[in-house]
């Protein structure tokens, strides 16, 4: 059976049969897939089973009564096609089909409206209701039937993709080998012969195209220093479809493809401004979770010391700036799915994973996203904000055969130098403690690098070993101070000026964090070492 996602649902028979049948929450379940893309609840198979139990047999008054209760508990929600299945392991179970809303939004019989997002069902309200109501023609562009059948399409535009498809090493055999018509219906390029809007987008004439609301424009803009267009570059004639715009603005975009030199022992390393796997995945993004029901461009503004990348529509429902390395949702699934399989895309999400862990590895900035009612904009900068940080991620990548998350993980601290597990888990966008453990495990038994401290006090930073062996001619730095070194600098400077305030302690000894700066006052004034006098806001210290 299919993994659990966004458009399936596993239940188990006790759900609705038996002392803890719970119908109510079931309700819930299609209300928030109605409110998506709509999906499939399979009952009978318990979420973490891959099967159905032995010997479990389905009554069709079970499932005629589950239909009608969920009928009465749900407004606004379609059921259609429920039906009793064979496992092959002889047990049975039953599935029926959550059509998605087109014009309302689904609600329970209590007035209560949920969301799918991902995997899970998200409560909405407030201001989420007026976005929800705004997303729902969004959702179901794609598969929107359009007045054009298959014959009004041109041939070599149907052989072009089945030929792409079948060549990708994305796409299994079981796909390559249907038929172009039903490979067309696999992808819901068409229904009944009838092309739907993502097939007139991928397949159609430019005529046809124009006829969308709305296809895909773009326009690309150089700017001066003093903020002056010296080069626009636009597409606005529906000529192209996705995947060949995407490879024409590619080509034109000669400014993103500017690099540093670097030495490089006796040679020269080129770090681009903008990685080209980066920019792919920034514009394949803006291109599958634009909004298709809102008139803008996707605009590309490029400027002497930063791009921006600004796409229709906001973030999809559930997905924010602060949850976008994990969160996975979709406005667009099918489009994004042809975009995968075609290996245009990374597919997983939405791709920021690939991007941060990329930007990591360059030690640049990463992405700052905005997010409003109808529009999404995406800044990079080409800077290279550390070139050590740059040598040690060279030099560990090389020797070291490390996971995404923990690339991840060794460019925030090679930039840093040292972090607090705290501040870690924010850039990461981790939630807790266990999974910072599972991001930071394999750094710390390769010794890359090491940690301090206990629980939100710990802090990581880079193994000394890792810098001496990358040969870094990193100057000495207080940043990193030990704990114990730190103490007795602390204690000498108070006994050169005795009665300072901790911000004129920080003055002499800038390099090291303030706030490091901070606990260690406090701990040592507990420790009765230092003497501290005055209020709150103009307290001095002195050593006791």
């Amino acid at each position: 059976m299919l993994p659990e996602n966004s458009q399936i649902e596993y239940k188990s028979l006790r759900k609705v049969d038996g002392p803890k049948a719970d119908l109510t929450d079931l309700a819930e379940t299609c209300v928030c897939l109605a409110n998506a893309q709509g999906g499939t609840v399979v009952i009978g198979v318990e979420d973490k089973e891959k099967e159905p139990p032995v010997g479990q047999v389905i009554a069709q008054e079970l499932v005629n009564s589950t239909i009608t209760r969920l009928q009465a508990l749900t407004s606004g929600v379609g059921l259609a096609n429920p039906k009793i299945l064979s496992h092959k392991n002889g047990s049975q179970y039953f599935q029926f089909r959550v059509l998605p809303t087109s014009q309302t939004i689904a609600v329970t019989s209590k007035g209560k409206v949920f969301v799918r997002v991902a995997d899970k069902c998200l409560p909405v309200g407030g201001n989420d209701l007026t976005r929800l109501a705004a997303e729902k023609n969004a959702f179901q562009w794609e598969v929107a039937v359009r007045p054009v059948t298959l014959e009004k399409i041109p041939p070599e535009n149907i052989a072009s993709f089945v030929n792409d498809i079948r060549k990708s090493d994305r796409v299994n055999d079981f796909i390559k080998e249907k038929t172009p018509v039903e490979i067309l219906e696999h992808y819901h390029f068409i229904e009944e012969s009838n092309l739907t809007n993502l097939g007139i987008l991928w397949l159609g004439t430019p005529t046809q195209r124009r006829k969308l609301a709305y296809p895909i424009t773009v326009e690309y803009i150089v700017y001066d220093d003093l903020d002056n267009k010296v080069r626009k570059e636009h597409w606005h004639d529906a000529g192209l479809n996705p995947k060949d715009l995407i490879l024409e603005i590619e080509k034109q975009a000669v400014e993103l493809k500017y690099s540093y030199e670097l030495p490089d022992g006796l040679f020269r390393k080129k770090i681009p401004f903008y990685d080209s796997v980066v920019i792919r995945e920034l514009l394949v993004n803006a291109i599958a979770h634009k909004s298709y029901v809102i008139s803008n461009d996707i605009t590309i503004r490029v400027y002497p010391d930063n791009m921006v990348i600004i796409s229709p529509g906001a973030l999809p429902m559930g997905v924010t700036t602060g949850n976008i390395l994990h969160k996975k949702q979709r406005r667009n699934p099918y489009l994004v799915n042809v975009l995968h399989d075609l290996g245009l895309m990374e597919g997983e999400g939405s791709g920021y994973d690939l991007i941060y862990e990329i930007l990591g590895r360059d030690s640049k900035k990463y992405p700052i996203i905005t997010s409003d009612f109808d529009s999404t904009s995406v800044q990079l900068l080409p800077q290279i904000e550390n070139q050590e940080a740059l040598l040690i991620m060279d030099f560990v990548l090389k020797y070291y055969t490390l996971r995404q998350r923990e690339i991840l993980t060794l460019g925030v601290v090679a930039r840093h130098q040292k972090i607090l597990a705290t501040r870690l888990s924010k850039i990461l966008q981790l939630p807790d403690d266990e999974r910072l453990r599972s991001y930071t495990s394999t750094l710390l038994e390769e010794k890359i690098i090491q940690n301090r401290g206990t629980r939100k006090a710990t802090e990581f930073l880079i193994n000394p070993a890792i810098i001496s062996g990358a040969e870094i001619n990193q100057k000495p730095t207080l940043k990193t101070v030990e704990p114990h070194v730190l103490e007795a600098l602390i204690i000498e400077d108070l006994r050169v000026y005795p009665g300072s305030k901790i911000s004129e302690i920080h003055t002499r000894m800038s390099e090291v964090m303030i706030e490091d700066i901070t606990k260690t006052v406090y701990r040592m004034v507990e420790d009765g070492r230092l003497q501290a006098k005055g209020g709150r806001r103009n307290r001095t210290y002195q050593v006791a």
